[in-house]
């Protein structure tokens, strides 16, 4: 059954928008009800070659959690509450169980999954992994554990020892948003990452601002100087898109090349195969 998404749409008498309305209790309240319940999933967006913009390079798999009402709460609304708190890392845990599940019915899927860096060393999220690791001896070449640079630089020398061990695994990393303000340059070059995704508050209207350009540029330089494949987040227009690919960058994410689906293509094509 499709599920209803929440559009701020005046659904005043919703659990979801009752929750929103009461701020981090309601929704911090919201979200341990659907852990309870188990009433989350992932919702699968697709980061595309900037070159070949009709051919996916892999998926990200960004978490949602419904209300009783089965409105969608995407993980924007809900984890700037959880990130600090315990319950943050069984977010982390699900997100995880649910991505490595994905990678295990689908051997040609390569996606990533995001993470915070306090859950390394969560007994939970740890077994999960390697749980999940062990299911198939390819699912550690095709999942890619995605941290934000806030996230990576809270504990700088955990996260690069975590990442040396896990990339003996062939497991992949990639470095969110990107140009935020957290990362300190002398951290970066002790870090393991593999791709890096350029914050997109350089990335909306590019084409129209010379001073983004130039700054997108440069951090797609830095990602690029450490041999890291470059990925401009929030792509919305085809101007953009086309200032993107003369600057370089390797792939393009955004709301241009696909809408987080919890329906993704190989999923759709499963369920025809079944229904013939």
């Amino acid at each position: 059954m499709e599920q209803r998404q929440y559009i701020g749409n005046g659904e005043m008498d919703s659990p979801l928008s009752y929750a929103l309305n009461r701020g981090d209790q309601g929704i911090h309240q919201l979200v341990e009800r659907a852990i309870r319940h188990g009433d989350a999933m992932l919702a699968f967006q697709p980061i595309v070659v900037a070159k070949r913009p009709d051919t996916v390079a892999f998926y990200e798999g960004l978490i949602r959690i419904l209300d009783a009402d089965g409105n969608i709460l995407p993980a924007g609304q809900f984890m700037h509450v959880a990130e600090t708190r315990e319950i943050g890392r069984i977010i982390d845990c699900l997100a995880l169980e649910m991505g490595l599940q994905a990678l295990y019915e689908e051997p040609a899927l390569r996606l990533s999954v995001n993470m915070s860096a306090r859950s390394i060393g969560y007994p939970r999220w740890t077994e999960v992994l390697n749980k999940g690791l062990a299911m198939d001896k390819t699912i550690g070449e095709r999942l890619i554990l995605e941290i934000t640079e806030s996230s990576a630089m809270i504990m700088p020398e955990l996260v690069t020892v975590f990442m040396a061990n896990t990339h003996r695994r062939g497991v992949c990393f990639a470095l969110d948003d990107f140009g935020a303000g957290y990362t300190a340059f002398r951290h970066l070059k002790d870090f393991y990452f593999d791709i890096v995704k350029i914050d997109g508050q350089f990335i909306r209207n590019i084409h129209e601002d010379a001073n983004n350009q130039v700054l997108a540029a440069a951090l797609a330089s830095i990602g690029q100087q450490f041999d890291m494949l470059t990925v401009a987040e929030a792509v919305e227009q085809p101007e953009e898109a086309a200032c993107l690919q003369s600057l370089g960058f390797d792939c393009l994410q955004g709301y241009y090349f696909g809408m987080p689906t919890t329906n993704p293509v190989w999923k759709s094509e499963r369920e025809k195969q079944v229904a013939s």
